[in-house]
């Protein structure tokens, strides 16, 4: 066997001339690292006031995300403008308007069904006030800082596929397909499961609430509980963020029906609490990191202002946690 065909075609001067670019394309990619942290230490709000819009603060990712845009509007030396509608759609509108009206440099908009602020989102931008968003797909935004929700769905969906054997019936809770994040997790789940046959979405699909989500939860995975029995007759339960995960999980346990594992997104402490518990069904919890999203929202607001260019979405990385690597997760994410 010669050399070439040895190493998949490549010979040892080949080997050497490529090990050679990835040396000059990592030292690439350094300069450009230290370049960007240099222009992220230059950013400045000085002077300029910046609305923060929050659906609601009541959960963990939203609460992280919101106070982050605010510590970092006044670390660049801005005047945030911060308000919390609550979970209360007529206070969403309202506060927007209100924002509108005061005139502000820019707005950031956290969350939010998309028939409800595009209307205001858009009313901004025609008053000239640019808008960004965290996790709200509109063609308003001029920036969209999230994480890559295709790749959060595909590889949750992948790994309860994966815990459950490619076959049986699962719970989904399907209660926000308006909240584009929502939607992208629940269209990969249903892309990547019809190509196994053997699972099935048990139907209805459960619709989750707000508030009281997890009682709410709790008591619907309780009847589907009392609806099928028999052991192994439901092998997962599936929920498009973790508050409606955390509920069916004290269901499942309660019932004494640990077989049946749960998987949500989001990365709430009580959840991946739940993972690190060998004992606990909670088997998977994809774990977004919002204070580095509501910080690179505001981070883009100065860029913009500063006459930069920016991408139409700006991702920050997103972490599965399961019951191996929660332990690793946890630590990546500063949570205890």
């Amino acid at each position: 066997m010669t050399e070439r065909n040895f190493t998949g075609g490549l010979g040892r001067r080949d080997i050497l001339k490529l090990s050679a670019l990835a040396g000059v394309v990592a030292a690439g990619a350094g300069l450009i690292g230290s370049q960007q942290a240099r222009a992220d230490e230059s950013l400045s709000l000085k002077g300029k006031r910046i609305g923060i819009s929050a659906t609601g603060t009541d959960h963990f990712f939203d609460l992280q995300a919101y106070n982050a845009q605010i510590e970092e509007v006044k670390r660049l030396g801005g005047e945030p403008i911060a308000v919390d509608a609550g979970r209360n759609d007529g206070k969403l509108v309202s506060q927007l308007q209100t924002l509108i009206a005061q005139k502000p440099d820019a707005i950031v908009q956290l969350l939010g069904t998309l028939s409800v602020i595009d209307p205001w989102l858009k009313k901004a931008r025609d008053a000239g006030i640019p808008v960004l968003t965290i996790d709200v797909g509109s063609n308003n935004s001029l920036n969209n800082a999230t994480s890559d929700n295709w790749g959060i769905g595909k590889d949750l969906a992948l790994q309860l596929v994966a815990d459950i054997g490619g076959e049986g019936n699962i719970v989904i809770f399907n209660g926000f397909y308006g909240v584009t994040p929502c939607a992208i997790r629940y269209d990969q789940l249903v892309n990547v499961t019809k190509y196994f046959p053997k699972i099935k979405i048990i139907q209805p699909e459960l619709r989750d609430v707000i508030p009281n989500t997890v009682q709410d939860a709790f008591t619907q995975i309780t009847a589907i509980l009392n609806k099928y029995p028999d052991k192994g007759s439901i092998k997962a339960v599936w929920s498009a963020w973790d508050i409606p995960q955390l509920g069916a999980t004290q269901a499942i346990a309660a019932a004494g029906r640990s077989e049946i594992k749960t998987y949500g997104v989001d990365g709430s402490p009580e959840v991946l609490q739940l993972v690190a518990d060998p004992k606990s069904p909670a088997a998977a919890d994809v774990a977004q990191q919002p204070a580095e999203l509501g910080r690179t929202a505001i981070r883009n607001v100065a860029r913009l202002l500063a006459g930069e260019t920016l991408p139409r979405e700006t991702y920050v990385p997103a972490l599965l946690a399961n019951k191996q690597n929660v332990g690793e997760v946890s630590k990546k994410l500063g949570i205890s």
